[in-house]
């Protein structure tokens, strides 16, 4: 069976809220609320690397090649036959790209050697961390949106026109574009099953990615993807504007110029003692996935209790100190839930 045929219409999508003269006061008091994206207009476009773009694009790789380490960068190139895809073979066990390292001075240099170019290789740089890679540029890129004592990781990405398969990130994200045009396409979590996900401990860069060519897909391979565009909503971005993404949103991502620059700002709300919900994911493979039907439906309801508390807290009518490990945590029921879990892990 081919291609499907069946036009696909993005026009009625929703535009993502644009924000304009935003300040600490109302994204704390409206924008991060709402948990929704939002676009941020024009709220980094002082920054000096954002002018430095504005002037030209050699301009801005030499402000940040002055700022660079030399330390070795990974940057994943690929053959122009991809057209800034980057993702998996036809049987999910390769990838369609290599992985080379360089400095961020040799990797700078390529980018604009390859400028010019009419069908270029695809390259991308991402998200290199600006404590290894850019420790000056910290203090020429202040984010206002964030409270000093916030553990943020920050963090550039540095390519041509390519594409970044949608996918989800776990920390709360304000994407700074820099140098270029972007365009993000997102998702709310709920449209997971629509988006045919990959692999999940097979992946490009560590999160999963949609298997759906999103600017050219098909239908026929993935038909529940229509209902996906449904709920999408499109951020167009110039330089100088920010994309406010709240946690687990999925978005495919789009470089529409030559050169092109992002800084992340990445942060977590919640206690310190909070990893990833991932290796929970993982540990019920072991646990709940292969259970027949009618008992994870039982454990469905003891989650939604225990965990998900969707009705009010399930140790209310228990006194404080007899709630074991389900009370408040604390340094000592931290150590005791790890040592539980690792011995419970330790299946060998």
């Amino acid at each position: 069976m081919g291609k499907s045929t069946m036009a696909v219409d993005w026009s009625h999508c929703k535009s993502v809220t644009t924000y304009e003269k935003v300040d600490l006061p109302l994204f704390q008091s409206t924008i991060q609320p709402a948990q929704k994206p939002a676009i941020l207009r024009g709220l980094v476009r002082d920054w000096p690397i954002v002018k430095a773009g504005l002037i030209s694009d050699q301009e801005v790789c030499a402000y940040v090649a002055r700022h660079a380490t030399d330390a070795p960068a990974n940057c994943f190139f690929a053959p122009p036959e991809i057209k800034g895809r980057f993702g998996y073979g036809p049987d999910l066990q390769e990838f369609n790209f290599d992985v080379r390292s360089a400095s961020v001075e040799t990797l700078l240099s390529i980018l604009l050697r390859l400028r010019d170019v009419e069908n270029p290789p695809s390259m991308y740089a991402g998200a290199l961390p600006f404590p290894q890679f850019f420790p000056t540029l910290s203090m020429e890129c202040p984010m206002p949106l964030l409270e000093p004592n916030i553990a943020t990781k920050v963090s550039l990405w540095i390519g041509n026109q390519t594409r970044t398969a949608a996918h989800w990130d776990l920390p709360q994200n304000l994407a700074c574009v820099v140098a270029g045009k972007r365009r993000f396409t997102l998702f709310p979590i709920e449209q997971l099953k629509n988006l045919y996900i990959g692999p999940l401990d097979h992946t490009l860069a560590g999160q999963p990615i949609s298997l759906v060519n999103i600017t050219d897909p098909d239908l026929t391979t993935h038909p529940r993807f229509i209902e996906a565009i449904e709920a999408a909503q499109i951020a167009d971005l110039e330089p100088g504007d920010v994309l406010y993404m709240p946690s687990l949103w999925i978005h495919h991502v789009e470089s529409l110029t030559p050169v092109g620059m992002l800084v992340n700002f990445w942060w977590r709300d919640g206690p310190e003692h909070l990893v990833t919900p991932s290796l929970t994911l993982q540990h019920a493979l072991l646990t709940l996935r292969d259970l027949p039907k009618a008992e994870k439906q039982a454990w469905k309801a003891i989650f939604d209790h225990y965990i998900f508390q969707s009705d009010e807290d399930p140790m209310a009518h228990i006194p404080e100190v007899a709630r074991g490990v389900f009370g408040p945590i604390t340094p000592d029921s931290l150590k005791r839930i790890k040592a539980r879990l690792r011995q419970s892990l330790d299946l060998d």
